[in-house]
């Protein structure tokens, strides 16, 4: 090591200002696990509650989803005006911007702490909605108030930290650190570079351990084994990746064009909106026997798990979920896609199996899952090492990037930009801190 540089580094090891900004980011590291597993079991207990009542009473639903929106539209247009959506656009956003008012708007441990309660409380209300997403803005928002506890270097606090948020709240959220390090660079590469791969390392082993600790070292979906014969890989391949980019691309046109066309009813009359989303989900839900309420965890975990003779593969249920949770990012409540993308990309795959006569429920259910995954975000890489992760199953790797990349070019034709981008395009302008409506 050269005298300067091992004189510089032995200078910041006795620095007390170096290690207060360590242990500060440490903390909110660690922090940004806690949150995630609160988060976490949180919509999971708040998804059952509402299957119980909705199954024990027929009109559940019907009252309480509808009234539920217009309290989720009142909090988030009064109280907490950049929650809505995802939160991954809004992460992205803030890294490309230089105008630190916004940031401070969309990033607030106030919007933040709003988002992860209305979050469980639009899961208690049945709306089609994942926590993922909505985890990685809260994880941002900690990350980047971090500097008030301690000074950080200049371009830390613009990207770094918003970027290791972002990073850590997916490995956290999912216990994916590798999607994680991957969703940093692919979605939000602009902010990614030399400069802050170490923060975003860093961040992602501390709050992917946390949540290892607290929820234990599980897998997302469990350990799969799946395979599949050459030929039948080659047929599956196409047809997942095909499918899965028409599908994709349409649901991220369809979302994209549908926040544009119903903004203006949402300004003029938002409760009344929030209402008819909610009465159309509760509906849908009803009619499907639940099966489009929540995350849509259980419909994949079936699928995935082989249950091929089970009413959770029934035809229909893509669509109706692909179409609730378009409802229910439409009627601007906050809530992510990422868990209902990943239940419509494992039936979609079902249905694959049925249509070639395969016995390969499993393995083809994953390739539905990467390519419908990867024809709404536009981000193969990001797809196929969370499916990896999420089923512990590494054995399928060249056929699901075979997948990601089929769906990626097909849905490029509905989408001509991935979906997170340009939703991220509507955080580019001044957010008011709170908005007083009638």
């Amino acid at each position: 090591m050269p005298k300067l540089q091992w004189l510089r580094t032995a200078r910041q090891m006795r620095s007390t200002m170096v290690w207060r900004t360590r242990i500060v980011f440490w903390g909110g590291s660690i922090l940004v696990g806690i949150i995630a597993t609160i988060l976490a079991w949180s919509s999971d207990t708040a998804g059952l509650i509402f299957h119980q009542f909705a199954k024990d009473s027929f009109w559940f639903p019907l009252l309480v989803t509808p009234l539920g929106l217009i309290f989720l539209a009142w909090l988030t247009n009064n109280f907490f005006p950049a929650a809505e959506g995802s939160g991954i656009p809004q992460a992205i956003a803030m890294i490309q911007i230089s105008e630190r008012t916004i940031r401070h708007n969309v990033l607030s441990l106030k919007i933040a702490l709003g988002k992860g309660i209305m979050v469980i409380l639009g899961l208690l209300f049945g709306a089609s909605i994942g926590r993922e997403g909505p985890t990685v803005h809260i994880a941002a928002a900690i990350c980047y108030s971090l500097p008030r506890f301690a000074r950080f270097p200049h371009h830390a606090e613009l990207r770094g930290l918003i970027l290791a948020g972002g990073a850590a709240g997916i490995a956290a959220a999912f216990n994916t650190p590798l999607a994680g390090i991957v969703f940093a660079i692919e979605e939000m590469r602009r902010g990614f570079d030399e400069s802050t791969s170490a923060t975003v390392l860093t961040a992602v082993i501390i709050a992917g351990m946390v949540a290892l600790v607290l929820q234990g070292n599980y897998r997302y979906f469990g350990s799969v084994q799946a395979t599949l014969d050459i030929p039948e890989m080659i047929v599956a391949v196409l047809i997942c990746g095909i499918v899965g980019g028409i599908f994709g691309g349409l649901f991220s046109r369809f979302l994209v064009h549908g926040v544009e066309w119903f903004a203006p009813i949402k300004t003029s009359y938002p409760y009344m909106f929030a209402g008819f989303c909610g009465l159309t989900l509760a509906i849908l839900g009803i009619a499907t026997d639940g099966f489009t309420f929540g995350t849509g965890y259980e419909q994949a975990k079936h699928v995935i798990d082989g249950a091929v003779d089970s009413v959770h593969t029934h035809p229909i249920y893509p669509l109706s979920k692909l179409f609730a949770t378009l409802v229910s990012y439409w009627s601007g409540i906050p809530g992510g896609i990422f868990a209902p993308t990943l239940s419509v990309g494992a039936n979609l795959g079902a249905q694959v199996a049925t249509w070639i006569s395969s016995e390969q429920t499993t393995a083809i259910a994953l390739l539905g899952m990467v390519g419908y995954f990867t024809g709404v975000v536009q981000s193969p890489l990001t797809a196929v090492v969370i499916v990896m992760e999420l089923t512990n199953q590494s054995s399928m790797l060249l056929p699901l990037m075979g997948t990601a990349l089929i769906a990626e070019w097909v849905a490029s034709h509905f989408c001509k930009r991935p979906l997170y981008r340009v939703l991220a395009d509507a955080y580019m302008k001044p957010i008011p801190a709170t908005k007083h409506r009638n």
